[in-house]
């Protein structure tokens, strides 16, 4: 853990302010959960809850099974983390901060799928060119976006089509009503 140096104070409600700037790098937005920690040291902890994340060695095991089904890399996300890898370098994306667009195609409620004469292309992770989405199809839980399934282009020869099309919306589709269960 690293301090900021900001010094917050309690209001008369019990309420304290994260200034903009840890929101900002954080991502987090007006509304989003928090989970609330302490310990011993009387230390309180503050972590962006991700309801999707509460399956993750499901959504371990579903990502694995969608990997080896279809022969692509597969990753599922919260709102802003890779939760769940398979077919790729999980040391490289586990954990890791999900680019901006991948995040804009969640927040439309949008799916995105890379056509051959196309030449948008949509990283990942922000700055690195070597993972790059095929099809992403956000998860959507009473109403609101929770994460995301991406099907990875791995190879230039080995294209994603409508089956791995319909794979991603069945697999977005089934973890969205899970949450909601």
């Amino acid at each position: 853990m690293k301090a900021t140096g900001i010094v917050r104070r309690i209001d008369d409600l019990g309420r304290v302010v994260i200034p903009k700037e840890i929101r900002r790098t954080m991502r987090i937005r007006e509304g989003d959960p928090l989970e609330i920690f302490t310990d011993r040291d009387g230390e309180v902890i503050f972590k962006k809850y991700s309801p999707i994340g509460e399956l993750g060695s499901f959504a371990t095991q579903y990502c694995e099974t969608l990997s080896k089904t279809s022969g692509h890399p597969v990753i599922i996300t919260d709102k802003d983390n890779i939760i769940a890898v398979s077919g790729a370098s999980k040391k490289e994306l586990s954990e890791k901060k999900i680019s901006s667009e991948i995040e804009k195609v969640m927040t439309e409620k949008d799916v995105f799928v890379q056509k051959n004469d196309t030449n948008k292309r949509i990283p990942i992770i922000d700055g690195i060119d070597k993972y790059i989405a095929s099809i992403v199809y956000p998860i959507i839980s009473e109403g609101d976006t929770v994460g995301s399934v991406v099907f990875m282009s791995d190879d230039e020869n080995k294209k994603t089509g409508e089956i791995e099309e319909k794979l991603a919306q069945v697999a977005s589709s089934f973890l969205g009503k899970q949450m909601e269960q």
